[in-house]
């Protein structure tokens, strides 16, 4: 039965985005139980997948019976296996999140087309992690992207139209740069199979299509991941989304598109091409430390947690990047284990945003003070959220960024190690600006637009709590976790 598996991660939540449309005709009451159902059945799918390839080692799948590199293959190792399983669970956190939120955000007559776009943006990003098609990769990035474009607009507002404008204009240049690599490396090869590109492209090091090829896929993915400064469509999206999508694109979306990039600077055109024959490695180093500044410094510069905490996202990214950039085990791990915890942290951080609008209708600081009196709950999960964010032990932030400084320092880079750790004091000035708006502000509700705030529904609370618990859970436990990033980070650096 496991060697079924990955086609029908694909194959059976397609059938449920079009049952979602044809039930939600009858009653869209519906829509929102088939989704909930068929991610619960994606993630059952995902950790069983994960099981097997850490103790059997790699699944593959031929579709229609056609073995690579004809035939498209379908292909869960050590590191896609443990992506995989992010993604789809933090896809069960939000939808469970969702379903208060997307009532108060969305139109009921929308809600139909919202939840099918959801279940589309899901399929894809599985598709993505899972295939062993270069082409495919970019198809199922594709068909996540338009549903992202859409569900940015299903806010319905005028700053959300623009945001989702800017991103569709942002991603298809992306997407042309993506596509253009893929062709290049296609005519340098003549094949799509990642395992096999990354047979044949050494011998064509040389060749100024294959370089091109390498900076066209750089520059599409980094687009795509919003890797400073090619940011630009991230902070309107993520603040202008509903705050489900929020929540989605910002743990989900985001580390998939990281994984592109990874699986393609790593798998395809090996370690030996980006340090040797290319060296770009120390360029993405630089540019990540600063994406680590730069992202902080506009984060305290805002005067809205939800922008504040899209900024922050671009902070966040450089941390990741910042693994690429050092390239060696130890940095790598971190680079992996950074991916959960920043998944962690920011769903937690971005639903208490969206239990505060749900409940207040802003997210501006000046009408936030002294929240955490009416919401406690949702203040304390944002502060245990934060700290991890910043890197304060025994949190998945602290584990993340010691084994990265750790990799710097190996590396050598102790400057860009110290840098590093200086973006971790910046955190803690946008993550404190809350805390102390939150808790020590003046607490006039008389003077508010709005009525005195209380906490959420209990389906919004309890996926925010268990994720602000979980920052802590996997810092104290996080050699649980290493067990799965160890190999990755091996296989990576292994090439193929």
């Amino acid at each position: 039965m496991i060697d079924h598996l990955p086609p029908l991660l694909i194959a059976v939540p397609i059938l449920s985005a079009l049952l979602i449309l044809l039930v939600g005709w009858y009653d869209r009451r519906f829509c929102y139980p088939i989704s909930l159902i068929t991610i619960l059945l994606q993630f059952g799918a995902a950790i069983a997948i994960l099981v097997e390839v850490m103790r059997e080692g790699t699944v593959r799948y031929h579709l229609g019976g056609w073995a690579p590199p004809l035939g498209i293959e379908l292909v869960i190792d050590s590191f896609n296996s443990y992506i995989l399983a992010v993604i789809l669970f933090l896809s069960v956190a939000t939808v469970v999140y969702a379903r208060r939120s997307v009532e108060k955000e969305i139109d009921p007559e929308k809600r139909v087309s919202f939840y099918v776009l959801f279940q589309l943006l899901v399929t894809g990003l599985a598709g993505m992690t899972i295939t062993g098609d270069i082409f495919n990769l970019y198809v199922f990035l594709e068909i996540s992207s338009i549903a992202t474009y859409a569900l940015i607009a299903s806010a319905r507002r005028p700053r959300s139209y623009v945001a989702s404008f800017n991103y569709l204009v942002l991603g298809s240049i992306a997407a042309g740069f993506i596509l253009l690599g893929i062709g290049n490396l296609y005519v340098a090869t003549g094949t799509l199979n990642m395992a096999d590109l990354a047979v044949l492209l050494p011998a064509s090091y040389g060749l100024a299509t294959v370089h091109t090829a390498f900076l066209f896929l750089l520059i599409g993915f980094s687009i795509k991941v919003a890797f400073f400064p090619l940011h630009l469509w991230l902070p309107d999206a993520y603040t202008e989304a509903p705050s489900a999508v929020t929540v989605l694109i910002s743990t989900v979306m985001a580390k998939v598109s990281v994984y592109a990039l990874f699986r393609i600077v790593f798998t395809v055109f090996t370690t030996a091409y980006v340090i040797d024959t290319f060296p770009v490695t120390g360029f993405i180093l630089f540019i990540a430390t600063v994406a680590v500044i730069a992202g902080a410094i506009l984060a305290i510069a805002q005067n809205d947690l939800k922008r504040m905490l899209a900024y922050s996202s671009i902070s966040q990214i450089g941390y990741i990047m910042f693994a690429l950039g050092v390239a060696n085990q130890i940095a790598l791990e971190g680079g992996l284990l950074h991916i959960l915890g920043h998944a962690v942290m920011k769903g937690c951080l971005f639903m208490v945003a969206g239990l505060i609008i749900y409940r207040m209708g802003t997210s501006r600081f000046s009408d936030l003070k002294g929240i955490a009196k009416t919401m406690p709950i949702s203040c304390a999960a944002f502060a245990l959220a934060g700290a991890s964010m910043i890197g304060i032990p025994p949190t998945i932030g602290f584990a993340s960024k010691y084994y990265l400084v750790l990799g710097a320092l190996e590396a050598g880079q102790w400057i860009y190690a110290a840098v590093f750790l200086l973006g971790s004091l910046l955190a803690a000035g946008y993550i404190w600006r809350f805390i102390e708006i939150a808790y020590f502000g003046d607490h006039h509700a008389e003077d508010r637009r709005q009525a005195p705030a209380r906490e959420g529904p209990v389906s919004m609370l309890v996926p925010m709590v268990g994720l602000a618990l979980l920052c802590l859970f996997l810092g104290v436990f996080v050699e649980v976790v290493m067990e799965a990033v160890r190999p990755a980070a091996m296989l990576l650096l292994g090439g193929a």
